[in-house]
């Protein structure tokens, strides 16, 4: 018979880590708690010691992620950067990148202070294209933009042809422009003006 290690052997770490690992090998519904005991090789009921319940791991594997995420986008400089830096880290980890960013109705989701790290270096890359007033609804719309196309190529939904990269890149640099463009007047000055 095998020794199963003890739940004092088995960190949050480790049983978070082989979460992940089950949502990208075996999507969503594939992480179960028992899947995870038997990977990081203790009994189910020794996970509950550690973690509540499975919406508790689920929570807890979307916070490593955003964490994990945070830390990547953190030194890069600029839109652009910060953007491919998002896309990559999407292509690593479909699964955990679709958890955090398109969770389905009643997915559990990370604490709101897990997405504020990560939008911090999106921000402050935003407030210097278009200054602190607009930074917010700039890096909303930039991430909106890229989130919408990564979904869109790691679910299959490119099928005219063409280089997919290509695109990417067109759509990037010209979102970037568009942000940086200055805001035009609203209608109601223009008319009055």
């Amino acid at each position: 018979m095998m020794d199963m290690p003890t739940p004092d052997r088995t960190s949050l770490e480790a049983i978070v880590l082989a979460a992940g690992e089950l949502l990208e090998s075996d999507g969503l519904a594939g992480l179960t708690m028992n899947s995870v005991a038997q990977r990081v090789g203790v009994r189910p009921p020794s996970l509950y010691k550690r973690i509540e319940d499975r919406d508790g791991l689920i929570r807890l594997v979307a916070e490593a992620t955003l964490s994990e995420l945070a830390a990547r986008l953190q030194s890069q400089t600029t839109v652009e950067a910060l953007a491919r830096t998002f896309r990559s880290f999407a292509h690593e980890r479909p699964a955990a990148f679709q958890l955090v960013m398109t969770p389905g109705p009643g997915t559990p989701v990370a604490a709101p202070t897990f997405g504020a790290a990560a939008a911090q270096p999106i921000l402050r890359a935003a407030a210097g294209l278009v200054g602190e007033s607009d930074a917010l609804v700039a890096a909303r719309t930039l991430t909106a933009w890229a989130a919408g196309f990564i979904s869109m190529e790691l679910n299959g939904g490119f099928q005219l042809g063409g280089d997919v990269d290509e695109a990417w890149e067109f759509g990037l640099s010209r979102i970037v422009a568009a942000i940086r463009a200055p805001r035009a007047a609203p209608a109601a000055t223009r008319a009055t003006g």
